[in-house]
């Protein structure tokens, strides 16, 4: 099973074109006027003060859609991983509510961060790191993206970490970051791979990742869940790395990145003859097609953020320090 999407955004299929667009910015120096093409020139992402509209734009979308149960609300101001989760759970919620959400509580952000890398070339994008009024006191870590000057920011992921556990990042004297090439060698794991890294060591193990919450525990929560009794469980796991999904990451101040990256996920329970598939909840229900008999596949989108070491520092392991996942949508047989 696999997502076909290529680099499309999954709202519009002309919009891929705007993120190879060149962009053309006009700046007049003392001697006349000067041309300096976009996908050329290094230059910071955005400012402090746009990258602060476009968490308070991002904010108030998201709450209109939350509250009524209607994703058409934020979707231009979401994208990627974050869109699919987004987009599925407010799909559920008015299947069961079609009213809107009664148990509405509006997302308030507070003491934001913006780390802000230089770079060439579109997409541009930016971390925003905040405190929330929900999840407790973890820090809520946004990446936001554009492919163009007159595209909006959209959110392309969206993960919870613990306090004190986002790293210190490397700036220059002017406080802009370093966004990595996915490709560096410079790291224990290239970021481009850390998909294919990261779904391989879910099926397998190995020594790539630190033990934690996001992997040895999960390996271990996925092999009891398989022993059921009278349930076969099946996985699939995938690595999402293309268009709206590629992942993105910042040059820490130790040498190593902070990477976020996408993964796709199927899960499949068999019952036995004589058993049958526990019941679903009602938004699980709502985003299944066809009968649960006797066999029943979710399929999921999940994003991660992880420390990538650099290359020959003392601890090779890589780090997830956070995931959040949502199911987008489920088959019965």
């Amino acid at each position: 099973m696999s997502l076909d999407r290529g680099p499309r955004r999954l709202r519009s299929l002309d919009r891929s074109a705007l993120i190879a667009a060149s962009v053309t910015a006009l700046s007049l120096t003392a001697s006349g006027c000067m041309v300096v093409h976009g996908e050329r020139e290094v230059l910071p992402a955005t400012t402090q003060a746009e990258a602060g509209k476009a968490l308070r734009q991002f904010t108030a979308a998201y709450n209109k859609a939350d509250k009524a149960y209607d994703s058409s609300l934020d979707a231009d101001h979401v994208t990627g991983a974050l869109e699919d989760i987004d987009r599925a759970r407010l799909k559920a919620g008015a299947a069961n509510n079609p009213g809107g959400n009664p148990a509405h509580t509006p997302l308030e952000l507070s003491d934001a961060k913006f780390t802000i890398p230089k770079k060439a070339g579109w997409p541009r994008w930016f971390v925003a790191d905040a405190a929330g009024n929900k999840g407790g006191s973890v820090r809520w870590l946004f990446v936001f993206t554009r492919g163009g000057l007159d595209e909006p920011w959209e959110a392309a992921y969206l993960t919870l970490v613990a306090p004190g556990k986002v790293p210190e990042f490397k700036k220059d004297k002017d406080g802009w970051a370093e966004a990595v090439d996915v490709n560096s060698a410079r790291l224990a794991v290239k970021p481009a791979d850390l998909g294919e890294q990261y779904t391989t060591y879910l099926k397998n193990g190995g020594d790539v990742f630190a033990d934690g919450a996001q992997t040895s525990v999960w390996r271990a929560e996925r092999k009891k869940d398989a022993k059921r009794p009278g349930l076969a469980t099946q996985y699939i796991d995938e690595p999402l790395a293309s268009g709206d999904y590629a992942p993105l990451a910042l040059r820490t101040a130790d040498g190593g990145a902070l990477v976020f990256f996408s993964t796709h996920h199927f899960e499949k329970q068999t019952a036995y003859p004589g058993s049958s598939i526990p019941t679903p909840g009602d938004d699980v229900l709502a985003l299944t097609k066809g009968e649960i008999k006797q066999s029943f596949t979710m399929e999921f989108v999940s994003n991660q953020v992880a420390l990538d070491p650099g290359k020959g520092s003392d601890d090779q392991e890589v780090s997830v320090l956070g995931r959040i996942q949502g199911m987008t949508s489920a088959q019965g047989e």
